[in-house]
């Protein structure tokens, strides 16, 4: 067992064991290359604040968040997986059970909104259940002024995804614009994410 497996298996029979209480337990996974903005995202929707600095995810990292939404009781166990190449292969064995992913670019660095394809082709292919629900986060809106991609372009992207997801996979496909630093669209885009894991699971989609 390597020590991804280890660190998983802790986690899971850390946080997940007592599920008596929630109606849904899902595990989410953060991805996205290096620096753009994943594990302050995590920290802002956990209300741990906003870091200008702090040191880079070593392979992942992970929280656990209850709420309550549309009625339901649920858990989030969050996986912040670290984005750097050199990570690709431990990497792996933390998308093994995921039942949905969060797709986070950087508005300021073209070239993290061109790799998500290859995160979601990625991610699908490791999770051990296939394709599952995503939503893709355009984060660091706070930077606008420093914008470097075209927000027309993303919004086809996503569009030509969601056709394609619901028509092959049952659910859609949401985007939001994101900022760690000062908290916009963040709560709402992981408890988008949470309605749309609900009706997967109940099938209402």
């Amino acid at each position: 067992m390597t020590i991804a497996d280890e660190q998983v298996q802790a986690a899971e029979n850390l946080d997940l064991k007592d599920v008596s209480n929630v109606d849904f337990a899902f595990k989410v996974t953060l991805l996205g290359d290096g620096a753009v903005g994943k594990t302050s995202l995590r920290r802002r929707y956990m209300g741990e604040g906003f870091k200008r600095y702090y040191l880079a995810t070593i392979g992942a990292d992970f929280s656990v968040k209850r709420f309550t939404i549309d009625g339901y009781k649920v858990q989030f166990q969050i996986w912040d997986i670290a984005g750097q190449p050199r990570f690709r292969e431990v990497r792996r064995a933390y998308f093994m059970g995921s039942d949905g992913g969060i797709f986070v670019h950087d508005i300021t660095r073209p070239n993290t909104f061109r790799t998500i394809t290859d995160w979601v082709t990625e991610f699908w292919n490791n999770t051990k259940k296939g394709p599952v629900p995503i939503i893709i986060l355009s984060n660091k809106i706070d930077l606008i002024q420093q914008v470097a991609v075209d927000f027309d372009v993303i919004e086809d992207y996503v569009k030509q995804l969601n056709q394609r997801f619901l028509e092959n996979y049952g659910f859609p496909v949401k985007w939001f614009k994101t900022s760690a630093r000062t908290g916009e669209n963040v709560s709402i885009s992981f408890e988008e994410l949470a309605r749309i894991l609900i009706q997967h699971k109940t099938n209402k989609i």
